[in-house]
C-alpha cells in the first residue's frame, strides 16, 4: 500500500458546482433588476452580463455596475442605478444563502476521513475573502486543518504555477507523493502538481474541459467522491467504511 498523509481539495467545480450555481444566481438577479424596473429583456442582460464577465473576470466585484453602465441610462426609464444594482446584489446573495451546497457525497467522505486521521486541506484559486466565505458557507470548515487552507490571493502565487502547490506542501512539511490532490481543471489542478509528484485525481462530474488534447494523465479519475472513497481504500489503505 502507497502511504497517505494528506488530501487537498480544489473547491470550484469540485467539492460543489460552481458553474450550475453561478448560472443560477446571475440569473435570479438579474430578474430581480428586471423587476426593480430595468426595461431590458432578461436575456440581452444576460448576455450582456457574460461579457461583463469575460472581460472583467468574476472576481471583480463591480459586475452589475458595468452592466448598467453598458445598458445605458434610456434603460432605467429615469430610475436610480443604484437601486437597480442594488435588487441584483440581493437577489444573488439570497440565492448564495439559499442554495450553496456540497455535492452529496462530500460531507459524508469528509467526515470519514477526519474520523481516520487523515488530513485535510484545499489549494484554491480565487479571491481571499471569496474563497473563505465559500468554505464557510459550504459547511466544510470543520473538516479542514486550519493550517492546510492555501488561496492563491493569500498566498501571493496564482495556479497553474506549481509554486503554489509546493508552497503547500512545505508549509505542511510533507512530501508530494505522500499528498493526494483533488480538482476539476486538468491544467489548473493536474498538471501542476503532477509536475512536482503529488497524486493526482481529477474530479470530472462538473469539469468545463476534459484531457483530450493535454497531454495530461491523473494518476486517478472519478466521477464522484464514492469512486475516490474506493480508491483510497483499495490504493493506500485508508480505513474507510
Amino acid at each position: 500500500m502507497r502511504r497517505l498523509q494528506a488530501i487537498l481539495f480544489d473547491i470550484d467545480d469540485t467539492l460543489f458546482s460552481t458553474t450550475e450555481f453561478a448560472r443560477k444566481a446571475r440569473r435570479n438577479a438579474v430578474r430581480a433588476m428586471i423587476q426593480a424596473g430595468l426595461d431590458v429583456p432578461e436575456e440581452v442582460v444576460l448576455r450582456e452580463l457574460d461579457e461583463v464577465l469575460a472581460e472583467f473576470s468574476s472576481n471583480y466585484e463591480h459586475h452589475f455596475d458595468k452592466l448598467i453602465q453598458r445598458l445605458r441610462p434610456s434603460c432605467l426609464k429615469g430610475l436610480n442605478s443604484a437601486l437597480i444594482v442594488a435588487a441584483g446584489v440581493a437577489a444573488y446573495h439570497d440565492t448564495k444563502f439559499r442554495e450553496l451546497a456540497p455535492f452529496d457525497d462530500v460531507f459524508p467522505l469528509f467526515h470519514d476521513l477526519k474520523k481516520a486521521g487523515m488530513r485535510l486541506g484545499v489549494v484554491t484559486h480565487g479571491w481571499t475573502v471569496k474563497q473563505a466565505e465559500k468554505l464557510v458557507r459550504l459547511g466544510l470548515v470543520p473538516y479542514l486543518d486550519p493550517r492546510a487552507v492555501f488561496i492563491s490571493d493569500q498566498i501571493g502565487i496564482s495556479k497553474p504555477n506549481p509554486k503554489l502547490y509546493a508552497t503547500a506542501l512545505a508549509d505542511l512539511g510533507l512530501p508530494a507523493n505522500e499528498v493526494m490532490y483533488v480538482g476539476d481543471s486538468p491544467e489548473h489542478d493536474i498538471a501542476p502538481p503532477k509536475s512536482i509528484g503529488m497524486i493526482t485525481v481529477w474530479a470530472r462530474r462538473a469539469a468545463r474541459h476534459g484531457l483530450d488534447g493535454t497531454g495530461i494523465t491523473p494518476d486517478f479519475i472519478v466521477e464522484d467522491f464514492e469512486e475516490l472513497r474506493g480508491i483510497l481504500v483499495r490504493e493506500f489503505g485508508v480505513p474507510l467504511p
